[in-house]
């Protein structure tokens, strides 16, 4: 498994903040820079608006147009109820309407063909009745003319009956509310059936209600068809609007997501490192910051492949070396008598199984560091606390004698430092300044000092290892950082270090988002005094 870290994101104190022990709060917000939501959510209220709009205005256009058939009865009834009183009123004291001339009178004035005009005398009986075929000779009234398809009384159903009875009984409660002196109008169901705008005007000799004159159009339903006729614009209008956002939404959501995941089955399919998706970059919404993260993503993850490809052959490459070294004794060894020959074999053989240990074991801590890295959640640090427990920790193992047993650990901190807040991992920042010490110690002369400094630089906080060794050739400063690079002073026994420590320290300081680099120390003169190493990294308050 390769060493590879992604480096995180920086995390703002909001997100910071919204975050709890076990994961990020979630809240509801509004699609406030979202294109598409906002897209969508426009799309589906116009054509609900459509809808809407066009419905209050027919609701108008119908409340209009019954009240203006009310008054327009209203006054003809007015005018039909006052000629009636002037010419059909009978006897004195007590006045009544001549059944003969009223009826007359109604039978000549014009009567629209959708209008019904009844009049009742003060007792509710018909008098006239405009669909009613009167016998001027001998007054005997014939039975009412029906219109095209209504059906006769006989054959109607006990349903219909019942509706016609209870049409019947709202017109008498009608004649009764007008016997009082009042003009009833309104809308109803009248005994055909059929909805009718119906105004029942009294009939009145000074103070006396003579009779009640009903007038009824029947033409409601046409005024309802024409309503209906007149919602088919808005209802076509808001069919298209739909319409065009279901296709706007299909092209600019639903196909670029099934390319995008076409595109993702096919390097899934055919086990290739890069993929090739749809031109969507160019797009400012939230489609092209899919489409761009995907990009960024394969490139990661390519990137992260070609580096598990170089490890390998890297580690293949190490181990290989103790395993021929290995190879080699063993053969020598059968050939070898004198027993100080055999010592030495025997003793390269240990030396190199001892190498092969250590080397595997590094390799090994090496490959778990990046789910280490994924599984702890960072959190706010104190680098002056941390680096404190580590070099009281070597300060615990000093030993008088040869180094790096005898190499003393120092911590200087520079005042105005503390705390020394940083948002990282614990464990993996511990193991960067144990690998830069264990590095300086190895380098520095046996009693000697390796000194730790800590400051804040142009809001960064920068830890430095200092040691007294011989430092390091120029043209070496980049490449002590390379994977299995050794380089150590004389004395110390080959294969002592696999070469990773170093290489691990800058991929978990650039994953926290800091850096790392090595100088030399250099006296007044130029002379090398020994090596330095700068680790740098964000601090939380600023």
């Amino acid at each position: 498994m390769a060493t590879v870290i992604a480096k995180p994101e920086p995390i703002s104190p909001d997100v910071a903040g919204a975050q709890g022990e076990n994961g990020p709060r979630r809240r509801f917000a509004w699609p406030r820079g979202s294109r598409l939501g906002r897209l969508i959510i426009t799309l589906n209220v116009l054509a609900l608006t459509i809808l809407v709009v066009g419905a209050l205005v027919l609701n108008e256009l119908r409340s209009g147009l019954v009240n203006a058939r009310i008054d327009s009865l209203t006054t003809q009834g007015e005018l039909i109820a006052k000629i009636i009183d002037q010419s059909a009123t009978v006897g004195e004291p007590e006045p009544a309407l001549d059944p003969y001339t009223a009826s007359a009178i109604l039978q000549l004035l014009f009567i629209p063909r959708s209008q019904r005009a009844r009049l009742f005398d003060a007792h509710g009986k018909v008098l006239a009745d405009s669909f009613v075929v009167a016998d001027r000779v001998d007054w005997k009234v014939l039975p009412p003319a029906r219109k095209p398809g209504q059906k006769d009384d006989a054959r109607k159903t006990p349903r219909e009956e019942a509706k016609a009875e209870r049409a019947r009984k709202a017109l008498a409660d009608e004649i009764a509310q007008a016997m009082k002196g009042r003009t009833i109008a309104g809308a109803r169901v009248s005994e055909d059936g059929e909805r009718v705008v119906s105004v029942s005007i009294p009939i009145q000799h000074v103070r006396a209600v003579l009779g009640v004159l009903t007038l009824e159009a029947g033409d409601v339903d046409e005024i309802i068809a024409a309503e209906r006729r007149a919602l088919l614009p808005f209802i076509v209008v808001a069919m298209t609007a739909i319409l065009i956002s279901s296709v706007l939404l299909h092209r600019l959501i639903a196909v670029p997501v099934l390319r995008l995941a076409r595109a993702a089955d096919l390097v899934r399919l055919q086990g290739a490192r890069a993929i090739s998706l749809p031109d969507l970059s160019r797009r400012n919404d939230e489609l092209g910051d899919l489409s761009r993260s995907l990009e960024e993503m394969t490139h990661s993850l390519s990137e992260r492949m070609d580096a598990i490809e170089r490890f390998a052959a890297d580690v293949a490459h190490e181990i290989k070396n103790p395993l021929t070294s290995i190879r080699s004794a063993v053969e020598t060894l059968d050939l070898v008598s004198d027993p100080a020959a055999r010592a030495r074999l025997l003793a390269i053989l240990q030396n190199d199984v001892n190498r092969l240990d250590r080397l595997v074991t590094d390799i090994s801590n090496a490959s778990r560091l990046d789910a280490e890295l994924s599984r702890e959640h960072p959190k706010t640090l104190d680098l002056h606390r941390l680096l404190s427990e580590v070099v009281g920790l070597y300060d615990s193992q000093l030993r008088p004698g040869e180094a790096p047993g005898s190499v003393r650990v120092k911590l200087t901190v520079a005042e105005g430092v503390s705390p020394a807040l940083i948002l990282g991992r614990e464990t993996p920042i511990g193991q960067v300044f144990r690998n830069l010490i264990d590095n300086a110690r190895s380098f520095s002369p046996a009693d000697g000092e390796v000194r730790i400094g800590l400051s804040r630089v142009r809001g960064r906080l920068v830890a430095t290892v200092e040691d007294d060794g011989p430092g390091m050739p120029p043209d070496n400063l980049e490449t002590i950082f390379e994977r299995f690079y050794t380089s150590r002073p004389k004395g110390r026994a080959f294969g002592g270090n696999s070469g990773l420590g170093l290489s691990i320290a800058r991929q978990i300081v650039e994953a926290h988002g800091g850096q790392i680099h090595a100088e030399n120390r250099k006296d007044a003169d130029g002379a090398v005094m020994g090596a330095r190493f700068v680790v740098e990294l964000p601090d939380v308050r600023e």
